[in-house]
């Protein structure tokens, strides 16, 4: 059986958890393109929880992932659609469909890009299959928030917003590298969007990192604190939050920076290593045209294989604390 390790893992609460409360499908659950009907008003149920599911690149696209609280590993996941509602408060609230697929039946999912909540009702506006790859990409992507100081290849640090396309960063493993591409853009920092803050100090950062959620640090174990066989491991950011030194952020508009090289990279952001943005089925709907990168495949595979699951950071302790004690190779007191 294939080793499916998840690339990515939203909060996703199934259709029938978000109904027409008043409208042309009354009762029906949020469905497909063909299956709505713009004004209706739909109504999250009260005892409505999120469940994560969990997403890798399976060799005939996306599936689900090990570990996945949605479906079964191998499942089959498409996303269907982005609709567009309107909270009780007037703001807009993109929901993207997704279908899981298994031997004997499919099943939707409704992944919301801010937080929605079992009061009020939310009036469907729009809906559209052109812009869902993009919405999906718009998390996927591993981001820097602005502010957020890189090592460039002399060592200076500058601001993630004063850099350019050529400009050069120092990499872990190939040193200098120029800079093939930068995206930009301003987002609500809600829901899937919200980044996570890790305090200065934590986990050596010399000054507050905030990091989108599945921005992957890079993390060399002197001790194998984790017991995962090896000392180079990657763990998602969202994996860490523990409320109080590592926290997530909701609330308000972000600048977000994507940063491209020829390869998947290893860079330094607040003086800690992490990961540049791994262009993958989920991620490429971010990047213009003219910026077509090759089959990286491999990038994929080995970030895979160094990737931490959340499971082995489970524990009385908190994961940032062992972390920090295995990259200063300390024993436990």
């Amino acid at each position: 059986m294939p080793r499916r390790t998840a690339q990515f893992s939203f909060p996703t609460y199934p259709a029938q958890a978000l109904t027409v409360s008043w409208g042309a499908n009354e009762k029906d659950p949020m469905g497909g393109l063909a299956d709505v009907v713009p004004g209706d008003l739909y109504r999250l149920h009260r005892d409505a929880l999120p469940a994560a599911l969990a997403i890798w690149d399976g060799p005939e696209g996306q599936e689900v992932a090990d570990g996945s609280k949605v479906g079964r590993p191998g499942d089959r996941v498409t996303l269907e659609v982005c609709h567009s509602v309107m909270a009780p408060d007037g703001t807009l609230i993109d929901l993207l469909v997704l279908g899981v697929s298994g031997e004997e039946a499919t099943t939707r999912h409704v992944l919301p890009l801010a937080t929605l909540e079992p009061r009020g009702e939310y009036e469907l506006v729009a809906s559209e299959t052109e812009s869902a790859p993009g919405r999906l990409a718009d998390i996927a992507c591993v981001s820097f928030i602005s502010g957020t100081h890189l090592t460039l290849a002399g060592g200076a640090q500058k601001p993630v917003e004063e850099l350019a396309e050529g400009d050069r960063l120092l990499t872990r493993d190939h040193g200098p590298q120029p800079i093939r591409w930068i995206g930009q853009q301003v987002q609500r920092a809600t829901g899937a969007l919200a980044p996570v803050r890790i305090a200065e100090g934590t986990l050596n950062v010399a000054r507050d990192l905030r990091l989108s959620p599945h921005h992957r640090l890079f993390i060399w174990q002197r001790r194998d604190e984790l017991g995962t066989g090896r000392a180079e491991v990657l763990v998602k950011a969202a994996h860490l939050v523990n409320g109080d030194t590592i926290t997530r952020e909701e609330g308000g508009f972000i600048e977000t920076y994507q940063i491209l090289f020829d390869s998947h990279e290893i860079i330094y952001a607040e003086g800690v290593a992490v990961e540049s943005l791994l262009v993958t089925p989920q991620t490429r709907a971010a990047l213009p045209e003219d910026v077509a990168p090759g089959d990286n495949a491999s990038d994929r595979m080995n970030a895979a294989e160094i990737e931490v699951q959340e499971t082995a950071l489970e524990g009385e302790e908190d994961p940032a604390t062992r972390l920090t004690r295995a990259s200063q190779g300390k024993a436990r007191d």
